[in-house]
């Protein structure tokens, strides 16, 4: 429903821009992104792999109170908030957020 508005009032924008016309030359960058992909998942740390790269699960947040619920396959994911050259020190059971940057899924978590 969000990107159904945000394509809309995208949408609204370019078309006012288009019917100003040249009366008022400026300069507009407008971002979109495509489809109603979600941008980010919660992920609980499963267990360490190789330096600072962990094997993770989505999860889902239920109401308040209640407990995250594991969806999906255990994946891979770099944890930005350690060096790369080290091994991580990560604990399993760590929840966070998620990001899909190229082709490889990342999250930063301090210890």
């Amino acid at each position: 429903m969000s990107n159904e508005m945000d394509n809309v009032n995208s949408r609204q924008l370019l078309e006012r821009l288009g019917r100003e016309g040249s009366q008022r030359v400026r300069e507009v960058s407008i971002v979109t992104s495509p489809g109603a992909r979600e941008s980010g998942w919660v992920i609980k740390v499963k267990s360490h792999s190789s330096y600072n790269v962990y094997n993770v699960v989505v999860v889902e947040i239920g109401a308040a109170g209640s407990l995250p619920v594991e969806i999906g396959q255990q994946m891979q994911a770099v944890n930005l908030a350690e060096s790369f050259l080290q091994e991580g020190t990560l604990a399993a059971g760590t929840y966070a957020v998620m990001i899909r940057a190229g082709n490889k899924n990342v999250f930063y978590a301090e210890l």
